[in-house]
């Protein structure tokens, strides 16, 4: 690695310190009698969290409007809604009925209400085709995250990554013109994964940005100097830097959730004047899609440089992600409600989105894969979206409520969406068999999970270390696969695995103590008067966190 650049004052806080006598040989530098450190250098070394590069640019309001543009036009309603809805449209329409053969049509009115297709020399019903093809983008989005989702912490790679997974993402919507046919279902499969899988690709890298950028406005530089120079205490600087994560995340939630609004309303130009038109539906997914470069292209454009450091010596971006999750593993100890929230939040957007994605399969099917149907229904969950996540927000700001009560909140509802499916295994009453179900389904949705999206994202930055914003990549998009022939018998399953990562993060987690270790783990690693060119930055960060508390226990 280059040199260290000049300390700034938070990292003098971990170096200054004057030991009482010479240590003894072989103890690394830390006296085994005792280590004196000044009071308020302690409470800075201990508590301080969040730290910053003096020498990272100030955000702009150009910059962090840019910012919020991109996640408006990034609003799913093309990779994750209507590529799904025409695949799964294609498909069906290629497919046969079972228990009538082949050559018998799953649109017929006399049908049974079951549709295959071959598939590896047998057949499979639609409904699992979809599922397969979500489960098989999850993998894909799994190995790449982990192979190259650290990696974007070095240098300029993370920036460059967005660009180029958002082109593809771009290309693959483009593409849908040539779905002209169910024939073409296999090709539409291929798209739709290809979309979802970059489309699942920029909201991680899109949402490893937002902690750098919440560190570096001119409000969090203005409290940190405020805490160095003592005129606000430790808790009022964490519950104010809480605050201004929290403002960013819900006001670029809400972005997306108005260009989710606006891109409903210009299908309806397209989807009422033409429908009667075979391929109104590739028109609107091109429209769609055009809206997201109009309004993202600037993010690329106004972002300002703030790379990490080099890749060490060794390794390259393709073999530094695994390393870095391995050695991060290995040093779980140092950040217990990191990586407890990590697998926590990682099985419950598993579990809420596979829930999702059965929730539209069956949604599909029932208004007959209609675009407009699903706009009409898309436009009450974006509605209720962006009133609920303003709403929350000024709840949260008026009462000053911890991130996690309003992540418990909302995560409430997580659990009730798979149970309330579950129930419709027993009866036809309820339980998604009936229109105004999903009605009901989209307006509770936006009222609780718009909001979930943000304060999640807002406890993994507050509990992700400073400057390892893509260490543990996780995206709240992709979903889980349950190869089953009936999705409604996946229910209990999803509510059971939403239950239990429920309860993992309420009652494991505790968001205060996390963050002050991920900001010490960091800061130890970034003051380390011992740093090498090769050294591996999170093994590295473990030592020194250890040799911190050895300090603290000395001192004690």
């Amino acid at each position: 690695m280059t040199s260290r650049p000049p300390l700034d004052r938070t990292e003098i806080a971990h170096v200054a310190y004057e030991p009482e006598a010479k240590p003894a040989e072989g103890s690394d530098g830390i006296s085994s009698k005792s280590v004196k450190l000044s009071e308020d250098t302690q409470l800075k070394d201990l508590q301080l969290t969040g730290s910053s590069g003096k020498d990272e640019p100030i955000v702009t309001r150009k910059e962090l409007w840019s910012y919020y543009l991109y996640y408006n036009g990034d609003n799913g309603v093309g990779p994750m809604g209507f590529s799904m809805t025409l695949f799964q449209s294609l498909a069906t329409e290629a497919g046969y009925d079972p228990l009538k053969g082949p050559g018998s049509s799953c649109l017929a009115p006399d049908s049974s209400g079951q549709c295959v297709l071959p598939w590896a020399g047998g057949t499979k019903a639609v409904s699992s085709i979809v599922l397969i093809a979500n489960g098989l983008s999850f993998a894909v989005m799994t190995l790449i995250f982990t192979t190259i989702g650290s990696a974007a912490d070095y240098g300029s790679f993370g920036r460059w990554l967005l660009l180029v997974v958002t082109c593809i993402c771009w290309a693959s919507q483009y593409a849908s013109m040539s779905l002209t046919n169910p024939s073409r279902w296999g090709l539409a499969m291929a798209l739709f994964m290809i979309g979802y899988i970059t489309y699942g690709a920029t909201l991680v890298f899109y949402a490893a940005i937002f902690p750098r950028l919440a560190r570096n406005t001119g409000h969090t530089r203005a409290l940190r100097d405020q805490y160095e120079e003592g005129k606000i205490t430790r808790e009022e600087y964490e519950l104010e830097e809480s605050l201004e994560k929290n403002r960013i995340s819900n006001i670029s939630t809400t972005h997306s959730n108005i260009g989710y609004i606006a891109t409903l309303c210009l299908n309806l130009t397209l989807l009422l004047p033409l429908e009667d038109n075979p391929l109104v539906n590739n028109y609107v997914l091109v429209l769609v899609n055009s809206y997201w470069v109009l309004t993202g292209i600037w993010w690329f454009i106004f972002q300002q440089p703030r790379p990490g450091p080099p890749v060490p010596k060794g390794y390259n971006y393709l073999t530094i992600g695994w390393k870095q999750i391995w050695a991060a593993c290995k040093q779980y100890k140092q950040l217990p409600n990191t990586f407890l929230y990590l697998f926590g939040f990682f099985l419950l957007a598993d579990g809420l989105n596979t829930t999702g994605t059965l929730v539209a399969i069956c949604q599909n099917d029932k208004f007959s894969f209609s675009f407009l149907q699903n706009t009409y229904l898309g436009l009450a969950q974006a509605i209720t979206s962006t009133m609920s996540t303003l709403g929350f927000w000024y709840i949260q700001r008026y009462w000053k409520i911890s991130t996690k009560r309003m992540f418990v909140v909302t995560n409430v509802v997580t659990m009730l969406i798979p149970l309330w499916g579950m129930i419709g295994i027993w009866t036809e009453r309820f339980g998604f068999h009936k229109e105004w179900e999903f009605w009901a389904y989209n307006v509770v949705f936006g009222l609780f999970q718009a909001p979930y999206y943000a304060f999640s994202q807002t406890m993994m930055a507050e509990l992700t270390p400073p400057g390892f914003d893509n260490m543990a990549p996780t995206s709240s998009k992709p979903s889980s696969t349950n190869q089953t022939e009936t999705t409604g018998k996946d229910f209990p399953f999803l509510f059971a695995l939403c239950a239990a990562a429920s309860i993992v993060i309420w009652f494991g987690v505790d968001v205060e103590k996390g963050r002050r270790d991920a900001g010490r783990w960091a800061d130890a690693k970034r003051s380390s008067p011992r740093r090498s060119v090769d050294s591996d930055p999170v093994e590295e960060g473990a030592h020194n966190l250890e040799a911190e508390e050895l300090k603290d226990q000395v001192k004690n």
